[in-house]
């Protein structure tokens, strides 16, 4: 069924994204939101939204760069350049990248090669290389472009908890997502969803989606029935749909949502509302 898996994924609209955190805040967590009236997908509170990313375009040009490559280069008939945005994974390095590193130098940087491929740590640092690092950790090596990618893993999506529903926002989907940035030495390393939609997503653009449904994992079926939700940092997220769920469909059962065990660790203007919804029972 189209949308309904990885294998299968859809098209919808990327609308618009708002920061939520409050002047000041160290976190940087984001509202997102996709128009899904023309793909025609739909999901259920409590579902979660796979979206297909594409790399940071600094990162695919400094691996450009270290590989001593050219972007047009053609691999399975499209440019270098295009493939390494959004065909293959550039985080973390693969064991057989170390491989095909281990076959294009020798000596001392062959067997640590080799030892990083049999998942060993010769240096005590495999746990941050992705692929740019492993490049220059082993610079001057030339790999051909096309055994460079069958190298690497490929890229995949990633899923989110959906934090709106349907009942509320007919033909919309929402998202809240914790931008992933942290230094490893000297270079931010960036999560590549949460950062694909923190910034470099544009309005209007379209992207690969699908919906996967949820296991165990809903509203109760009795509308009466009490919920009591806790939630740590962005797992907001489905308790927000749950809220705007039985708001929508006016269940009478009581909700108590619980996040967070310090107030500055909820910094963000869902406050606004859930206040609203508070005044209204929920």
């Amino acid at each position: 069924v189209p949308g309904r898996s990885r294998d299968n994924p859809v098209t919808a609209t990327f609308l618009s994204r708002y920061r939520l955190n409050k002047e000041g805040s160290q976190k940087e967590t984001w509202h997102i939101e996709f128009d899904l009236a023309e793909c025609g997908l739909d999901y259920e509170v409590g579902d979660c939204f796979g979206v297909f990313p594409t790399n940071d375009p600094g990162l695919v040009e400094a691996v450009l760069e270290a590989l001593e490559a050219p972007p047009d280069f053609p691999i399975g008939g499209r440019p270098l350049r295009a493939v390494l945005t959004d065909g293959v994974s550039l985080s973390p390095a693969p064991d057989m990248l170390f491989q095909l590193i281990s076959y294009l130098t020798g000596g001392e940087r062959r067997q640590k090669a080799k030892a990083l491929a049999e998942g060993r740590d010769p240096d005590g640092d495999a746990a941050v290389l992705d692929v740019l690092a492993a490049l220059q950790k082993f610079p001057g090596i030339r790999p051909d472009p096309e055994a460079f990618i069958e190298s690497l893993d490929p890229l995949q999506p990633r899923v989110y908890s959906i934090s709106s529903s349907l009942k509320s926002n007919p033909g919309r989907v929402s998202l809240t997502v914790d931008a992933v940035r942290y230094r490893v030495n000297d270079r931010t390393r960036l999560g590549v969803a949460s950062t694909f939609l923190a910034g470099r997503v544009k309005p209007g653009d379209q992207i690969r989606v699908y919906v996967q449904k949820a296991q165990h994992f809903a509203l109760p079926a009795d509308p009466n029935k009490p919920i009591i939700m806790i939630g740590p940092g962005t797992g907001i997220a489905p308790f927000r749909a749950f809220l705007q769920e039985r708001l929508a469909t006016e269940a009478p059962g009581p909700n108590w949502l619980y996040f967070g065990h310090q107030r500055s660790d909820f910094d963000f203007f869902y406050e606004d509302e859930l206040k609203a919804m508070r005044k209204t029972g929920h």
